[in-house]
């Protein structure tokens, strides 16, 4: 939804939906395309990047892409530990805690469709171990946002459309991405000249990149045997989510708390689909199945 909303214009743009947004974007996602069929390497590698820079060039020549004076913007920021003060809102607390909670569950599905993607086992001490690593780490990555003033931040699914676009899975390519986003932080003014890209263009980028994660998640869904329990828990936690995606409005008549607890389509669905689970008794021969995979993963 995000992808078609940016393809769009973006959210409640005044030219939200004109021809010329949907040509920009639609002439993106088809040079992604193109250069990602293509048999060399580096061409592949860097599909999106160039889809990018010619989507934004094309952009500035039909006036989408109009450059803004980027001197009022400080060349060095540092950050500063605790800028707005420190304070604990109970109120707050809930909503928030079962948005990381879910938040982990959905950690967990993106790190299994990585797992997949980059060919490596999706059960046993290692997939574990990598679970164990990735939640950790968003727990921590977290800790250091809140510590300077920042948003929290998650494991995100697109990343698995880039490792699908692209072939390259290498840990290491994570880890200088991490450093340039390091430096984008220090240096807002790199961000700024950044964010002067229209939405169109970036639209045409993501709206594959989403797609290939749904792909994704079809395909994990796949690798296993769904009987009529997990139907019926799949099914009510998508038509839950889903429902709350298409009309936002639903539960604005309902108290404060209870908009800020199911008014995100993630946590609705993914609260309906724990507590199906719990209530839902397994079949005797699903948790014996499960039983022997655990002994086995002991030993």
């Amino acid at each position: 939804m995000v992808g078609v909303a940016e393809l769009g214009g973006g959210f409640n743009a005044p030219d939200f939906g004109e021809p010329v947004n949907l040509v920009l974007g639609v002439f993106v996602l088809l040079v992604i395309i193109l250069l990602n069929r293509s048999n060399t390497p580096w061409i592949r590698l860097s599909a999106i990047i160039i889809g990018l820079a010619v989507g934004s060039v094309a952009a500035w020549f039909s006036g989408k892409l109009v450059p803004h004076s980027i001197s009022e913007v400080a060349l060095i920021s540092i950050p500063t530990p605790f800028r707005f003060g420190f304070s604990f809102d109970w109120t707050a607390f809930l909503p928030v805690a079962l948005i990381y909670l879910i938040s982990s569950i959905e950690t967990v599905g993106d790190l299994t469709a990585n797992c997949m993607l980059s060919r490596e086992p999706i059960k046993g001490p290692s997939y574990i171990a990598r679970l164990k690593g990735g939640v950790l780490g968003d727990g921590v990555s977290c800790m250091i946002a809140a510590t300077f003033s920042a948003f929290p931040n998650t494991t995100f699914a697109q990343n698995n459309g880039v490792i699908q676009l692209t072939g390259v899975a290498s840990r290491y390519v994570g880890l200088y991405i991490g450093a340039i986003l390091f430096l984008l932080g220090l240096f807002p003014v790199i961000g700024a000249i950044l964010q002067q890209i229209p939405k169109p263009v970036l639209g045409g980028a993501t709206l594959v990149m989403f797609g290939s994660v749904a792909a994704a998640g079809v395909r994990i869904l796949a690798q296993s045997p769904l009987d009529r329990r997990s139907m019926l828990i799949i099914a009510t936690s998508f038509g839950v989510g889903l429902g709350i995606a298409a009309q936002p409005t639903l539960l604005h008549h309902l108290p404060q708390l209870v908009q800020n607890l199911f008014d995100s389509a993630i946590t609705s669905g993914g609260l309906t689909a724990i507590v199906m689970c719990l209530l839902l008794p397994e079949s005797k021969t699903a948790s014996a199945e499960k039983k022997q995979e655990m002994e086995a993963l002991e030993h």
